[in-house]
């Protein structure tokens, strides 16, 4: 294997240690992925240097002109403390004619934004459930095609920031009470849609002009109590004593319904492909009890911590951690930007 010079840029609180020795868990949790990403392709003979980014972009100009590096990996999530900006820094990469990894900026765009993507989903003649935008400022009107109950989220935020169980309604004040909450704590507009009960899988898709999907891998609810329904709440995703309290893990998707599998793959492909998305990504669907399946969100870059479900599932593949990244690299390096079209 060719040694790489690899520039992964991070968020300037994320730097990860060389060594996690003496590191509390929950300080570690902070920067798992990163630490994950960096230890792991030093192992595999790069050259790697990680560069904290907060709302500048003059180290990473800098970085690049005197170190050339062959690829940055791109693990940021946001820039400048918000979460849609960070298409703008993979956008500056392609204007200095820097190879990436992961998602190119139009297809960051159209996932990012929640509404837009079903939108254009919805096209496409996807499934995705019914539902409308509550702008921040605006007027609070509940369309009569919206059918209770109802779940609430950011329009752009993920990693289910601002989700828990009070994200179900069944009335109008309730919806009026949380989407008031999601505009003042996501300070973001807020998305509603029809909650559809059901299993939720997740499918992992790499690639750029050919693309191959992951095993569908299921997000298990455990034994949640008191009436909690089975949604990836903010503390069901990350809160490790939450998930070990409940019995909340993931997994390999088992006990399909017929011809499932194949429909997620299918719905997959065209989801990525309809979002312009390259690199890698990580499609979310709700599948009720009879086996229809109704797609969440895309999410553009998913989290590449080593024990979490994009690579678990391409464990589940035959694709280890460290051929993982490899392939992302090569998938980076290979993606075909205007400037190279040029």
């Amino acid at each position: 294997m060719r040694r790489l010079r690899i520039l992964v840029l991070v968020h300037e609180t994320l730097v990860p240690p060389a060594s996690l020795e003496g590191v509390g868990e929950q300080a570690a949790a902070e920067y798992r992925t990163e630490f994950d990403v960096v230890s792991c392709l030093r192992e595999s003979g790069h050259d790697v240097r990680p560069i904290g980014i907060g709302d500048s972009l003059t180290e990473l100009r800098a970085a690049i002109q005197d170190w050339q590096p062959q690829v940055c990996f791109n693990l940021l999530e946001e820039f400048g403390g918000i979460v849609t900006y960070d298409q703008h820094v993979v956008a500056y990469l392609e204007l200095l004619r820097q190879p990436y990894t992961g998602c190119n900026p139009r297809g960051m765009m159209l996932s990012r934004d929640k509404a837009l993507s079903k939108q254009i989903l919805a096209y496409h003649r996807i499934p995705t459930p019914h539902f409308a935008v509550f702008r921040r400022g605006g007027e609070f009107r509940i369309p009569k095609t919206l059918r209770f109950p109802l779940f609430v989220k950011s329009a752009t935020d993920d990693a289910s920031l601002g989700i828990s169980q009070a994200s179900i309604v069944e009335d109008a004040a309730r919806l009026a009470e949380r989407v008031e909450f999601i505009h003042a704590h996501t300070q973001s507009d807020a998305l509603v849609e029809e909650y559809v009960d059901g299993r939720e899988f997740y499918v992992g898709v790499m690639g750029n002009e050919r693309i191959r999907t992951l095993p569908p891998w299921e997000f298990i609810f455990g034994e949640l109590k008191g009436g909690r329904a089975g949604i990836a709440t903010r503390k069901a995703k990350w809160d490790r004593d939450y998930q070990k309290r409940h019995g909340i893990t993931s997994g390999k998707a088992l006990n399909l319904p017929d011809g499932l599998a194949d429909r997620l793959d299918r719905l997959a492909r065209r989801i990525y492909r309809a979002l312009h998305m390259t690199g890698y990504a990580r499609i979310d669907f709700r599948v009720r009890e009879d086996g229809t399946p109704f797609v969440l969100e895309a999410n553009a870059n998913p989290n590449l911590e080593r024990a979490e479900d994009f690579a678990d599932s391409a464990l589940g593949a035959g694709i280890d951690y460290p051929d993982l990244l490899q392939r992302l690299i090569a998938l980076g390096r290979g993606y075909k930007a205007e400037w190279r079209e040029n």
